[in-house]
């Protein structure tokens, strides 16, 4: 992308009715970019993708033209889980999650580093890195994946830590952690996915101007901006510090419009595609919030 271009803008987006139908919405709300579910993100079992679901899907986005195209894995993945079977379990699903993303062609795997219940930080963090190791073993990433049938395409994928809003015992929350976690998968495709909401609810206070250029330092000391590769933009219903992950509409949460104008006048951040997981009721929808965002990137400083 060009850094002085608009930056692209998209949502989540539902894959209810068969996968093409996600494009057709996305397109309908004017995005340029698009997250999804590959399956049902509050449960365990997933049924096969079909090849030709596969290939309606991979067509309906390049006729689209919408990309990137991110994949976030489903809720239930804890990859410090202190139980063995649940961190069996979440391992198990993880790879599930990386062989759909490679066979739809997905840019970016989006996923959650877990909650290591009563253990240590760096407990959870070495778990976590391990659970990656494990999901990802015998599985190239550049496009072949092992035993993955008429489903297997070539492309790459890059999976990407997201950082929490610290809620529980949740590690992640704070960039040091997520550079820990970087630090041990320094061979593998793994960077950053930031999120606004989580960033701020977490402590750091990206709703003024001052605190925007003081966590952009924060990024810079730890993992570096570089490696983050999408922007999960979302306004917070908590204060900052609240460390509780509650999504509000652009501009009308504690974060505020005026830190939404510059984050997409900021060159490091406007470089980066900002896919959108705000909420949906009677009087706003994804289409108002993709507006909005796009009308403030538009604006003066």
């Amino acid at each position: 992308m060009n850094r002085n271009s608009a930056p692209r803008i998209g949502v989540h987006t539902s894959i209810a009715g068969g996968l093409p139908n996600a494009i057709a919405r996305a397109q309908g709300f004017g995005c340029d970019c698009i997250q999804i579910f590959a399956r049902n993100p509050r449960g365990w079992a997933a049924r096969a993708l079909t090849s030709q679901e596969i290939r309606e899907f991979r067509d309906a986005q390049e006729r689209a033209e919408i990309w990137p195209l991110v994949i976030h894995s489903v809720y239930l993945i804890n990859l410090c889980a202190q139980d063995p079977v649940l961190l069996a379990r979440s391992r198990a699903v993880f790879r599930e999650e990386i062989e759909r993303g490679l066979a739809l062609g997905a840019d970016y795997l989006v996923v959650h580093p877990g909650s290591s219940g009563v253990a240590p930080v760096d407990i959870g963090i070495a778990l976590s890195v391990d659970s990656v190791r494990e999901a990802v073993r015998g599985v190239d990433l550049k496009g072949a994946v092992t035993n993955a049938g008429e489903a297997g395409c070539r492309n790459a994928l890059t999976i990407l830590i997201e950082n929490t809003a610290g809620q529980g015992s949740a590690i992640g929350s704070s960039f040091d952690q997520i550079a820990g976690l970087l630090a041990g998968l320094d061979d593998l495709p793994v960077e950053v996915c930031l999120d606004t909401a989580h960033t701020f609810a977490a402590g750091y206070d990206i709703s003024t101007e001052a605190g925007l250029r003081s966590t952009i330092r924060s990024i810079d000391r730890s993992f570096g901006f570089d490696r983050i590769k999408v922007i999960h933009c979302n306004d917070s219903k908590v204060t900052v510090g609240g460390r509780v992950d509650r999504h509000e509409h652009i501009g009308l949460g504690c974060i505020g419009a005026g830190a939404f104008r510059r984050l997409t006048h900021n060159l490091k951040f406007r470089r980066v595609p900002f896919i959108l997981e705000t909420p949906v009721d009677k009087e706003r929808n994804e289409a108002w919030n993709v507006e909005t965002l796009r009308e403030l990137s538009r604006a003066s400083e």
